[in-house]
């Protein structure tokens, strides 16, 4: 009986322990890493991307659709095609809340490194003057056929 639950309790301490980090940062650290060429998915819908534009160089990924459904494995299939697990990887969405949201389940269920979320989202990133891109640049640098 003892022998079970220092089995249960160290792969416990073992799953705990491979989970990745989770790490809220605001505008200033999310330019810093921007400038590092860390890899910047943004989790809005199309309508919000050409609503405001985006940060150059990100990814453009939607984890929540118009309707506030997420199919989860899907996107984290899409997501893998484009930063592999293991690797960091930036999430901004309009608030930082839907952001938080997939930042969390990437952190618990898909083997990445440190993930941070960017806690004022693209609101913050405008509000401060900060630059962004036409979402139509972003996807005429796509090519045809790709998850850009």
């Amino acid at each position: 009986m003892i022998k079970q639950a220092c089995v249960v309790t160290l792969l416990s301490l073992c799953a705990w322990a491979a989970h990745a980090e989770v790490v809220n940062v605001d505008n200033a650290e999310m330019a810093r890493l921007v400038a590092s060429g860390a890899a910047v998915i943004d989790i809005r819908t199309a309508p919000e991307w050409k609503e405001t534009g985006v940060v150059a160089g990100s990814k453009l990924l939607t984890f929540f659709d118009e309707k506030g459904q997420v199919d989860a494995p899907a996107w984290l299939q899409q997501l893998k095609t484009t930063i592999k697990p293991g690797q960091s990887v930036v999430l901004i969405c309009r608030s930082g809340n839907r952001s938080r949201t997939a930042a969390q389940f990437l952190a618990q269920q898909a083997g990445y490194k440190t993930v941070y979320n960017v806690t004022s989202g693209m609101n913050g990133w405008t509000r401060e003057g900060r630059t962004v891109v036409p979402v139509n640049a972003m996807t005429a640098a796509c090519p045809a056929g790709a998850k850009c």
